[in-house]
């Protein structure tokens, strides 16, 4: 019997069915070790010697393998044909070596792009040894990461309070979002005139053509600058005779694209069917691990983290004879397409992402896809048959036009393509995000018969005022392909860096379009001001390529580490001595229209409008940046930044805004601002009470309606007739909540909290307590988030107990760390409480461990150890249950 590694159990199971009796396959669940988040795990001066930490759900998983592998004829490493998959078999033989369990067993490594039965055969009867080079690429990165990110966040901590973190290629991406949003803010929009004329051919038809010179000179796009130009053109040609110049029509060939990529199925998911990067990998995955086709388990795709863009010649044989029998004969070109990989480095440029059988149409397979599966798999297999169609035969007319008043002159010219033949179209056809269109298109539409020298006639001449437009926010789609273009990361680490930037808060998403949150713009400007050389594009890509040789075997990775380090390290050492109102100078100019905001009456943005004498300043607290007076405490004005990087809607509150009575207390009730947004008051004093306006609610919509049912929550709604005691609702840290009887329970919205009736409140308290195991009369407290199902079974939620947030799996219950936001934890921080609070159960352990765990999942600490530079925490990607690979 032999033992096969895999990274997945849906992989395992998919390939125990091939193999047989003869074979036992377990899984990884993904990396089966990583550095730990501590002091040490990379040491520089020992020539970067790293330390690494097996979890508890590793081992355990590990003890299984090893156990097998002691009973084994023979061990088999079969995880994906990457980098990171190569890396997950050199960890587990790593382990195996020291557990001393295999002997003089043989140790193969195979590799297989798809999950299919004659690819896994095909793959065990080819096995070979593992790749060192890419191995040592994958320690490259890591160790970088890590000392770019346990060096450069604590100096964010200390320099600037409410940054969460900085990373190798996080803090570059970061950069490209917040460098578009100060290209949107500096731009000065300039006025043009378009014309164009509405004429008729002899036949009757009629036909649009757009005015392209004029004075004996071609005018180049937008060269109509004022209205008074465009009249005097419009007169010109209000009484022009129009007479066809020429008229040339060009046969035009459009050939198709190659197969996808990671990098363009992330940027087409996102443009066809609004899937952003995360979603497309998580989806492609279970297409990749195996689909139950009636009764035969069996991957759809093939691996779908690679850059190449050629598909395996069988597989081009297979595309072929399925455009005879979908398309027919017509469709075929003469000889297979063949496309060449802009990939750097051939080493990890695999096979392009298609079908692994182009005879399983989209409509054959998806009664046994989800929606999402069914939606991403026809676009894959449409791109992917596509590939190998004949070119689209297109013929393109382009029709001159001389306009003539007198001794004036003016020409015009229509564009129009006709479609003769559509071919690889009738199969896909690209959609084009609105990042790429432009308002200078040529329109495509189909013109009548038009003839040279003939006479046209006038319908209309029409003239329209237009403003240049800001270059647009990125897209995920549109970051992905500058990312590429620029050489940041690689395809397979695009989605993580999104996501991270996301988690982070650094980066907000709005109707697809990523916009920069404050913070990451104060992590940005600060970055630039003080680490230019590590967030500039050609640094980051030329790093990228040294990783790249190493993994091709033409570079050292030590020697890398060691050159980078000396140069990082000194840069981290002259931050020491800098002081925070250096770091404020810089962010003040770096951020002048975020933090300056013009005003309308045109007085200094830089005064304070209170005092009137002050001068206005970013200040750094405890949460993060915000703009404050020069004359505190005498002047307290304070104004927030927002969370999509414009002012504060209640920055213009500079005074409280009266709002009435109470008329339980007879106090003042008042609109107010303050560091963390808008809040309304009640009295005067420190006694006062406040309340925070809801999210979602804006100051101008504020009246004293509002504003009382606001201030006087918690609610009454009435007694539970079951109990006899009072249910409340109110509003709360974590959002709109039922309060009965010391158990909470969630509403979906604040308005409920002013609406909720007594029914639908007993009601909604019933539904939470039957959801938890009961005991002591009390329920579950109810899901704050779900994160998903645990790799053991069973779901992980994070939940709000009577002692605070905390994150639940079965029977485990482990606490959130103070100040840990429970909206934002991830399934990774997780896995780690748990693992930790298991661990500290069966082994009786300090009890600061979980805040260790915290700490190692989130990538980050509050508190810096002062021994040396290379021992400071940062953001670590640290997964327990890893069955996707990440490298921001």
């Amino acid at each position: 019997m032999n033992v096969v590694v895999v990274e997945s159990p849906a992989k395992a199971k998919t390939i125990n069915k091939y193999l047989g009796s003869g074979y036992k396959v377990l899984a990884s669940f993904g990396h089966v070790r990583d550095l730990p988040a501590k002091d040490g795990s990379v040491l520089p001066d020992q020539d970067f010697e790293m330390s690494w930490e097996v979890d508890s759900a590793s081992q355990k998983r590990m003890k299984d393998i090893a156990d097998a592998v002691k009973g084994s004829d023979g061990l088999f490493l079969a995880t994906d044909p990457d980098r990171e998959g190569e890396a997950i078999s050199w960890h587990v033989l790593d382990l195996l070596k020291k557990k001393k369990v295999l002997g003089d067993k043989p140790v193969k490594r195979v590799v297989f792009n798809a999950i299919t039965k004659k690819a896994v055969l095909d793959a065990m009867a080819a096995p070979r040894d593992i790749d060192v080079p890419l191995v040592d690429a994958y320690l490259a990165r890591r160790a970088l990461d890590y000392l770019v990110g346990f060096n450069l966040s604590p100096v964010l901590w200390r320099k600037l309070p409410g940054a969460r973190s900085a990373g190798r290629v996080q803090s570059v991406a970061l950069r490209l979002v917040c460098d578009r949003e100060n290209e949107i803010e500096r731009f000065v929009s300039e006025e043009y005139w378009n014309l164009s004329a509405l004429l008729k051919t002899p036949r009757g038809d009629e036909f649009e053509a757009k005015l392209v010179s004029a004075d004996g000179k071609r005018l180049a796009p937008r060269a109509v600058k004022t209205g008074d130009d465009a009249n005097r053109l419009k007169t010109l040609l209000e009484g022009a005779s129009f007479v066809v110049d020429s008229v040339e029509a060009k046969p035009v060939k459009r050939n198709p694209g190659p197969p996808f990529t990671t990098s363009s199925l992330q940027q087409a998911a996102s443009s066809n069917i609004g899937f952003n990067a995360s979603r497309t990998m998580q989806v492609a995955q279970k297409l990749y691990e195996g689909i139950d086709i009636g009764g035969e388990t069996v991957g759809l795709i093939t691996y779908m983290r690679t850059d190449g863009v050629q598909m395996a010649p069988e597989a081009i044989d297979a595309a072929r004879a399925a455009i005879v029998d979908q398309f027919g004969n017509r469709y075929l070109p003469e000889k297979p397409r063949f496309y060449s990989t802009k990939a750097k480095n051939a080493q990890e440029a695999h096979e392009a992402i298609r079908p692994t059988d182009f005879n399983r149409t989209p409509d054959q397979v998806r009664k046994f896809l989800d929606a999402d599966q069914a939606r991403l798999y026809e676009l894959i297999w449409k791109r992917g048959i596509a590939s190998q169609m004949a070119s689209a035969e297109m013929e393109r007319t382009t029709v001159e036009i001389i306009a003539s008043n007198g001794a004036d002159k003016a020409g015009l010219r229509a564009v129009g393509t006709v479609v003769r033949f559509d071919g690889f179209l009738s199969a896909y056809m690209d959609r084009r995000d609105e990042d790429e269109k432009s308002e200078d298109d040529d329109e495509d539409g189909r013109l009548p018969e038009i003839n040279a020298r003939e006479n046209l006639a006038k319908q209309k001449i029409n003239s329209s005022q237009h403003f240049t437009e800001p270059p647009p926010r990125y897209s995920e789609a549109s970051l992905i392909k500058k990312m590429e273009e620029l050489g940041i990361g690689r395809p397979s680490t695009y989605a993580a860096t999104l996501k991270t930037l996301s988690d982070r808060e650094y980066v907000v998403t709005e109707k697809r379009k990523l916009i920069p949150h404050s913070k990451g713009r104060l992590v940005t400007a600060f970055l630039e001001n003080f680490f230019t050389k590590y967030v500039e594009y050609d640094f980051t890509a030329d790093l990228e390529e040294k990783l790249d040789r190493i993994s091709a075997g033409e570079l050292d990775w030590k020697q890398v580490l060691r050159d980078f380090w000396q140069d990082f390290f000194a840069q981290i050492e002259d931050t020491k001595e800098l002081r925070v109102t250096n770091v404020l100078d810089a962010l003040n100019e770096a951020l002048a229209p975020l933090v300056f905001p013009k005003r309308e009456d045109g007085s200094d943005p830089r005064i304070c409008q209170v005092c009137g004498t002050g001068n206005l300043s970013l200040k750094l607290g405890k949460y993060g940046a915000f703009v404050g007076c020069s004359n505190y405490p005498e002047c307290n004005f304070t104004r927030q930044l927002s969370s999509d990087g414009n002012e504060a809607e209640a920055s213009g509150l500079n005074e409280p805004k009266a709002l009435g009575a109470d008329p339980h207390t007879g106090e003042e009730l008042t609109l107010r601002s303050g560091r963390f947004g808008p809040y309304i008051q009640r009295g005067e004093g420190k006694e006062a009470k406040r309340s925070s306006l809801p999210k979602g609610w804006r100051p101008e919509d504020i009246d004293h309606e509002k504003a009382l049912a606001l201030i006087n929550l918690p609610r009454d709604v009435g007694q539970n007739p079951e109990t006899g005691k009072m249910i409340s609702a109110g509003l709360g840290r974590y959002g709109p909540f039922l309060l009965h009887d010391g158990t909470y329970a969630n509403l979906e919205s604040i308005e409920d909290v002013f609406s909720i009736g007594l029914n639908r409140a007993v009601t909604v308290l019933a539904e939470k307590a039957a959801k938890g195991p009961g005991g002591r009369g009390r329920g579950t407290p109810a899901a704050l988030k779900e994160l998903g199902d645990h790799p053991d079974g069973g779901a992980v939620t994070v939940r709000d107990g009577k002692y605070g947030p905390y994150v639940n799996w079965g029977k485990v219950n482990a606490t959130l760390p103070k100040g840990m936001d429970p909206q934002s934890v991830t399934m990774e921080q997780a896995m780690a409480l748990i693992i930790e609070k298991g661990g500290k159960a069966s082994s009786g352990k300090a009890k600061a461990k979980p805040k260790k765990a915290a700490a190692k999942a989130d990538g980050e600490t509050k508190k810096a150890a002062p021994k040396k530079a290379a021992a400071k925490k940062a953001p670590a990607k640290k997964t327990a249950a890893k069955t996707k690979k990440t490298d921001t």
